[in-house]
């Protein structure tokens, strides 16, 4: 089996990360799951993980489960996270320009150009094209830039005007790399979506799939691991309801593109 959690995988909080695995791994392996990893998965494309017939757990971004992946893996939890922008299991992406821009609202981005880290991203790409969706075309262009740190660096440094940043990522820059977020100044939340879930592959069976269920509701209560999930800022998680992501994907499939 393997394991992965990528989508909040910053370095500076590495060593948490891997802490919470080891602390799970262990409450998985409580509940009869054989073959649970010790190690965390890292380096190459996340999908590599998604998509790997031995995949026992993961997080995805809800945007790629919604296009492609919802026939590869199941959802096991959506986690809540203690951020600003978070509602228990939703997080909204906080729409970012320099400081010291004349920019104040959303209109006021006609003509101007936006950053974002992927087309694949939720928090990054969708986000964007849903808060200004009632706009019309705005934008006069974007850059693709490979992460949200990469497209907070690109509008403090004036490459862009404009990007949106998953809530859960600008806390962690805001702790870890204030630099980045001291030139930047938010204007508007999107619309609350369900926060990254959790996952497994698809061909787990149900018992597998409800003994990592406890396994992990069971390590959100373990008071051993309470410092690692402040640093990890997880409050605890809920079973998904079955049509949460298909709003994203209902999203996707009608909102107008970006520029």
């Amino acid at each position: 089996m393997i394991a992965s959690l990528p989508m909040y995988d910053w370095p500076e909080i590495r060593d948490a990360t891997d802490a919470w695995w080891t602390g799970l791994a262990r409450h998985l392996r409580t509940q009869g799951l054989r073959g649970v990893p010790r190690a965390l998965v890292r380096g190459g494309p996340p999908e590599a993980a998604w998509t790997h017939p031995a995949l026992l757990l993961s997080q995805t971004c809800g945007l790629p489960l919604a296009r492609r992946l919802h026939r590869k893996l199941q959802v096991v939890a959506t986690p809540c996270y203690a951020a600003e922008g978070c509602d228990g299991p939703t997080y909204s992406s906080a729409i970012l320009v320099r400081d010291d821009s004349d920019i104040r609202h959303l209109e006021d981005l006609r003509g101007r150009v936006a950053a974002y880290n992927s087309t694949d991203s939720l928090s990054g790409h969708l986000a964007l094209r849903l808060v200004l969706a009632e706009f019309g075309p705005l934008l006069a262009g974007a850059i693709e830039t490979g992460s949200h740190a990469a497209s907070m660096a690109a509008v403090a440094e004036g490459r862009a005007d404009v990007c949106a940043i998953d809530c859960v990522t600008f806390a962690i820059a805001e702790r870890h790399r204030s630099k980045l977020t001291t030139g930047l100044r938010r204007i508007a939340w999107s619309p609350a979506m369900p926060a990254l879930p959790y996952v497994t592959s698809a061909s787990r069976t149900r018992s597998e799939l409800l003994q990592i269920v406890k396994g992990l509701r069971i390590a959100a209560a373990d008071m051993a691991l309470a410092e690692t999930r402040r640093t990890l800022m997880i409050n605890g998680f809920v079973e998904p309801l079955p049509s949460a992501y298909d709003k994203v994907r209902r999203l996707d499939e009608t909102l107008p593109a970006l520029c």
